[in-house]
């Protein structure tokens, strides 16, 4: 049975990071005018009361991984360390200059690249720039992701001392022919004492992320990874499916075959057999491949039904206004997106013109919005409901007529104003959003945009 939903529906899909996705911005209706005044809206009505969350890029890589799909600059060259910090810390100030009051930060993550390229004193050095015109509020959470085989103590530290008390590490896989494959040679040792040292520098989350659907990969290497994995007992996981894109300019997916990767049935047994091995030990799934133990605050989230989705994937609390500094990083003020221009040398020099280096966005329209709940609640809760006055949207007569086949099919339970994610229909959220997702009903691409579905 299995197999045949997952024959049916592994199409190409969006993982509903945003809505509208960003294939789908409208671009002509945006101006950096527009996108300031949205934020600057949000920023009103939302500091006080929630804070705002930062996202930081920081895009430096010493080598390539061919798994990767994220905007990266390969270099050995540390010098390239100081540049970057002092044009985020001026992106950062041509911000606050916006605002009318000290913004209070709930969230903030460093994502890249690798962030422990850098060295622990111009992490500091970044963090405090940042923190110097802002508040920290009370329940803050801040994090990093950080390479195994480079996260030293005095990173760990580092960070420590500034705020940060969660931190992830890129697993992948521990096979060797898959690591070969991938370009990431890194030994459980690596991870195990990464682990260990932020536990004992007083670390309360740390978390690793696993992907299945590599090149080479088998069900022994996921056993074994997840066995591994198990013997670490991390707070938190993501265990994902590898998205293979490899039309994306820059990307680094090559050195290996579209044959070399696991079909879409083996895929889905490497992620079924993952959970319950996971289960086994007391992780409980969170939203779309994420699990976590129930004293993280990931868990906590969902149970209380605070459990938020954007850019930076599941977070434990909704913030309305998200601020992204550095190359390539998005912007969400609620009301719309922006993204930064992603090549560094452009990036430079739009803030020597003190200019936010923003490229392209969206301003959302009512409807825009309107769809943009349902598909968080689906993501999030995996329900969502609507009356005539609240939520409804005009072809949701059309949307509902799609998902009769997918609860013909055991995925979904459609009631009067509601409809409900059943177990079996979990891991076809995705396909389940994309009913509710009109912008993508209108018009289907030409071309593959997105990473398959399962």
């Amino acid at each position: 049975m299995l197999s045949n939903l997952v024959n049916k529906y592994n199409i190409a899909g969006p993982r509903y990071t945003s809505y509208p996705t960003v294939p789908y911005w409208n671009n002509e209706t945006f101006s950096l005018e527009k996108w300031k005044s949205s934020l600057v809206t949000s920023f009103k009505e939302s500091n006080s009361k929630e804070g705002i969350s930062l996202y930081i890029h920081l895009p430096f890589c010493e080598s390539l991984c061919t798994f990767c799909g994220c905007n990266k600059r390969i270099t050995k060259q540390h010098s390239v360390e100081s540049p970057y910090i002092k044009a985020v810390l001026k992106e950062w100030h041509l911000y606050l200059d916006l605002f009318d009051e000290k913004p209070i930060i709930k969230e903030m993550h460093l994502g890249g690249g690798t962030p422990t390229f850098f060295s622990p004193d111009n992490l500091k050095l970044l963090i405090n720039g940042i923190l110097k015109d802002a508040v920290v509020a009370e329940n803050y959470e801040f994090s990093f992701e950080g390479h195994p085989n480079n996260t030293t103590r005095e990173h760990l530290q580092a960070l420590y001392d500034v705020g940060f008390r969660r931190v992830s590490y890129g697993v992948q896989d521990y096979n060797e022919t898959v690591q070969k494959a991938i370009h990431r040679i890194q030994p459980f040792e690596n991870v195990k004492r990464a682990t260990d040292l932020a536990r004992e520098i007083g670390y309360t989350s740390v978390g690793h992320d696993i992907i299945f659907g590599l090149p080479f990969q088998t069900l022994e290497h996921v056993n074994e990874t997840i066995l591994k994995t198990k013997a670490l007992l991390p707070d938190r996981l993501a265990f994902y499916s590898y998205a293979h894109v490899p039309w994306i300019k820059g990307n680094g997916q090559r050195g290996f075959k579209d044959t070399d990767l696991p079909s879409a049935e083996l895929k889905r047994e490497q992620y079924e057999m993952g959970k319950e091995l996971l289960a086994e030990v007391g992780y409980h799934e969170i939203g779309m491949d994420h699990f976590a133990l129930t004293t993280d605050s990931l868990y906590t989230s969902m149970q209380s039904g605070s459990l938020h989705r954007n850019f930076m994937g599941y977070t434990a609390s909704k913030t309305q206004a998200m601020v992204g500094l550095g190359v390539s990083s998005i912007s969400d003020s609620w009301y719309g997106f922006a993204q930064n221009v992603k090549r560094i040398e452009d990036y430079y020099e739009l803030l020597k013109e003190n200019k936010i280096p923003v490229y392209r966005g969206h301003i959302l329209n009512e409807e825009d919005l309107i769809i943009r709940k349902h598909i968080l609640n689906l993501m999030c809760q995996f329900k969502t409901t609507w009356t005539q006055d609240q939520l409804y949207f005009k072809e949701l007569p059309e949307t509902l007529l799609q998902l009769k086949e997918m609860e013909a099919d055991g995925l979904l339970i459609i009631n009067r104003n509601s409809i409900e994610v059943t177990k079996a229909g979990q891991p076809f959220v995705r396909n389940i959003c994309m009913a509710f997702d009109v912008l993508l009903q209108r018009k289907q691409p030409d071309v593959q945009l997105f990473s398959m579905t399962v």
